[in-house]
């Protein structure tokens, strides 16, 4: 049997998640994208991990705790941009800040994957929340279309979650944990 898989993420609030699915409305006839991302599955990816043994993920919910320590921080998001060729990109994206507070948490949790036993991300890390994957072909719309999505938002982030992947369910995300920080404002 397959081992389930899973990443570790920021999970965003709901006002951003309908502001977000309404951008996917309105740009899903304008760009030639197979998949676009179920808006409750949209979040802020700090790692993926992949396949995950029993072993490992008792060990990584073991070693997560410790990020309950961590201060909330607030970021802003906004803009479109994408992965890949600009005529035919693998990901449209929305932006998001890289705020210190951000990329300390990124590499705190990048070395907890990596003592449960997770190979460590050779690429830089690059915060984004996916909004659409897998062009379905060649557009030169996207810089017109990029223009017009430059409005931010602040989020508020004051936990971090494990999710499970569910495939072929919508949404497939599933929260397997939670790690609420203990410090910093309530939000």
């Amino acid at each position: 049997m397959n081992s389930p898989h899973y990443f570790i993420a920021v999970p965003l609030p709901s006002s951003l998640k309908e502001k977000l699915a309404g951008w996917q409305r309105a740009l899903k006839p304008e760009l030639p994208f197979k998949q676009w991302v179920h808006p409750e599955d949209l979040h802020i990816t700090l790692k993926f991990l992949g396949a995950v043994s029993e072993e490992q993920l008792n060990m990584l919910i073991r070693l997560m705790a410790q990020i309950r320590n961590f201060n909330s921080f607030s970021l802003m998001t906004g803009g479109l941009g994408t992965f890949g060729n600009p005529e035919n990109p693998r990901v449209l994206w929305t932006g998001v800040e890289r705020k210190p507070e951000l990329m300390d948490l990124q590499q705190y949790v990048e070395g907890i994957a990596f003592e449960s036993g997770f190979k460590q991300e050779k690429r830089p890390y690059s915060p984004h929340i996916t909004l659409a994957k897998k062009s379905a072909g060649k557009t030169d719309r996207i810089p017109e279309v990029k223009s017009r999505y430059t409005g931010h938002q602040p989020i508020a982030v004051n936990q971090v979650v494990l999710f499970r992947i569910h495939p072929g369910k919508k949404p497939k995300y599933g929260i397997e944990e939670a790690y609420k920080f203990s410090r910093g404002r309530e939000q």
